[in-house]
């Protein structure tokens, strides 16, 4: 008896894992970002985020491997 509990739980954990359990995509699409003259790090990460700029342009150089805070109009930038 106890054999078949295990059985159909198991069971219904691997059903549900393969119908209804999904990939989340709260964080939505991917952005990017086209620097415009006069823009800045600071400026895009304001714009961007909300709270302190500093996380902000720490979090656009992580994900945009910049070495510096050196940005060009017209480089794309991707927004985490």
């Amino acid at each position: 008896m106890f054999g078949r509990i295990i059985g159909l739980v198991l069971l219904f954990l691997v059903a549900w894992v393969v119908f209804v359990a999904r990939p989340s995509s709260g964080s939505g699409p991917e952005r990017t970002y086209v620097v415009k003259p006069y823009d800045t790090l600071w400026s895009i990460a304001r714009a961007s985020y909300n709270g302190d700029p500093r996380e902000g342009i720490w979090k656009l150089r992580e994900r945009n491997h910049l070495s510096g805070t050196v940005i060009r109009p017209g480089q794309k930038l991707v927004l985490p």
